[in-house]
């Protein structure tokens, strides 16, 4: 089992910046990915950012150039930062943890964008 524990979301105003973070514990494999969800009242869940236990990270084209996705090995914890918030980015965001034998999610954080 893998326990995820997310933090950081919040309010806050059009073009300003949160940073979520998500621990990871429990039976956590050598080799696993790590990334970020959301889901909007009315739409499917996307998939944000990812990255694998290599470093290498992809992005929905809409955060691209205002999100970053970066972790710490040591700490087995991802962070997520948010630069030049738009309302569009209201949601609720999800971490993730995949190795090659399990997939976790974490309890979500509600992250809102308005003025």
């Amino acid at each position: 089992q893998v326990q995820l524990v997310e933090s950081g979301g919040g309010l806050v105003q059009p073009g300003g910046s949160l940073r979520l973070s998500c621990a990871a514990s429990g039976s956590i494999a050598s080799i696993y990915e790590m990334g970020w969800s959301r889901q909007a009242p009315g739409k499917e869940r996307e998939l944000v950012a990812g990255l694998t236990s290599t470093g290498i990270t992809n992005y929905v084209d809409s955060v691209k150039g205002r999100f970053t996705i970066s972790r710490d090995n040591a700490k087995h914890t991802v962070y997520l930062q948010m630069n030049s918030l738009k309302p569009e980015d209201t949601a609720v965001y999800y971490c993730n943890y995949s190795d090659p034998f399990y997939d976790y999610w974490g309890q979500g954080t509600q992250v809102t964008v308005s003025s």
